[in-house]
């Protein structure tokens, strides 16, 4: 029997006072406590808030895709 792979996609949206790599880091780690078997992460969008001449908040948004467990 052949064995079929489903992959559900979510987007999601997090920060960080300290980077855009630390707002993609905390966002997978945050999901990953609800959600099982992730696999990849594409990095949709990142912005950031500036106060002054620098940047406060860092914004990221991602595309996080995970196994779908379908052993019956």
């Amino acid at each position: 029997m052949m064995h079929m792979s489903t992959k559900k996609h979510l987007k999601l949206t997090g920060s960080s006072d300290v980077s855009w790599k630390d707002a993609i880091v905390q966002t997978i780690s945050e999901a990953s406590k609800s959600i099982d078997y992730i696999s990849s992460v594409t990095i949709l969008e990142q912005k950031a808030d500036i106060d002054g001449n620098r940047i406060v908040k860092y914004y990221t948004t991602i595309d996080l895709s995970f196994d779908i467990d379908n052993r019956g």
